[in-house]
């Protein structure tokens, strides 16, 4: 049976991200925005709680203790602090859950290890396409087989930019979907900059692969091979979640703002259409998250899940979109200005729509 009470521990989780979020994350996210860099103490102060390491197995130095339903719950604590320095600080997971996973003993020696040192290990999962008619499930990128090595052809977008490990990038082997681990400094990758409406914080890369030879040994699971479709659920999950955070937000600043905000001698909140339009968010948002936690728990459960994957993410996405405009109309003009969150709320909403697994549970 779904559980919609998180537990001791996960409630313990819970709050202890969200003072993070506010002490730490909040205030440096309008700097970030404009900036377009991340302070190294922020992600440096969040590795040392251990939101990535905690969930690695106990065998390389990690904590164990790998749940989805915790996953979202730090997604959305960390989202609601400020989306971009979320995805920055949670890029760890990008390779080391799926390594986790299917990696072989060499690729977990590697890359796990790495991640639960004492310095922080930016990742990298390289699966959006610039196509318009883009499938996540049949991307363009293609890996062939060429002896002891393979040969990678193809252009990954929206890449949160690869620090010193492997970044993870899927391509199709024949009728197969895989994935590989590439060094981003290899002969034949060009990588370039984004420069984005939202998110603009986090460092994102189009990256063009160009003959590009990786060993046999460089495919995730190695002869095996790996369940990159899970992957892409987990990814679903985890960007609902972060929707919801984003979501959460922009109702609680509009609504602070409606309590404070007078107009004819009385706060702005005490008026219909305001009260109405704070009173949908809120549903919508409690709305989305039980769907969230839904695919989640069915994770948890080893069951599959991406049929709740995909409507949590599709609902989540279009909550934190409308909220988020609904936030800007409660401020009026000041929601137009970037003194205040609300806009920059709406441009990271605005970026759901195409993002895909910028991070994992």
């Amino acid at each position: 049976m779904i559980e919609f009470q998180p537990s001791d521990d996960q409630a313990l989780i819970a709050e202890t991200v969200r003072q993070f979020a506010e002490n730490e994350v909040r205030p440096q996210a309008r700097t970030c925005d404009e900036t377009g860099e991340m302070p190294a103490e922020i992600v440096s102060a969040a590795h040392e709680l251990g939101l990535v390491a905690n969930a690695l197995p106990e065998a390389v130095g990690g904590g164990g203790e790998r749940s989805a339903v915790t996953g979202c719950l730090i997604a959305e604590e960390l989202a609601w602090g400020d989306l971009a320095i979320a995805v920055g600080i949670l890029t760890p997971s990008l390779v080391g859950l799926p390594v986790a996973d299917f990696g072989t003993d060499e690729q977990k020696n590697t890359v796990l290890k790495a991640l639960c040192g004492s310095e922080f290990q930016a990742g990298a999962l390289a699966i959006t396409e610039p196509e318009f008619d883009f499938d996540v499930f049949r991307p363009r990128t293609t890996a062939t087989r060429n002896g002891d090595h393979y040969v990678i052809e193809g252009r990954k977008c929206q890449v949160p930019a690869p620090g010193e490990l492997p970044m993870l990038v899927t391509a199709m082997e024949g009728d197969a979907l895989q994935a590989f681990l590439v060094d981003a400094k290899s002969s034949g990758i060009d990588r370039k900059r984004e420069s984005n409406l939202g998110l603009r914080g986090l460092a994102t890369e189009e990256i063009t692969l160009s003959g590009v030879e990786v060993p046999a040994s460089a495919r995730l699971g190695g002869e095996a091979g790996a369940d990159v479709r899970s992957l892409i659920v987990r990814g679903r999950v985890a960007m609902a979640a972060m929707a919801i955070g984003v979501a959460r937000a922009a109702f609680e600043t509009s609504r602070d703002y409606a309590k404070e905000r007078e107009t004819f001698g009385a706060p702005i909140a005490t008026r219909q259409a305001i009260a109405f339009k704070l009173a949908d968010m809120a549903i919508e948002i409690d709305g989305a998250r039980l769907l969230t936690w839904e695919a989640a728990w069915r994770l948890d459960d080893g069951k599959d899940a991406l049929r709740e994957a995909t409507l949590a993410y599709q609902q989540a996405q279009k909550v934190a979109l409308t909220v988020s405009d609904g936030a800007v109309q409660v401020f009026g003009g000041h929601g137009y200005i970037r003194d205040y969150l609300p806009e920059m709320h709406l441009r990271n909403a605005s970026g759901f729509a195409s993002f895909e697994a910028l991070s994992l549970v």
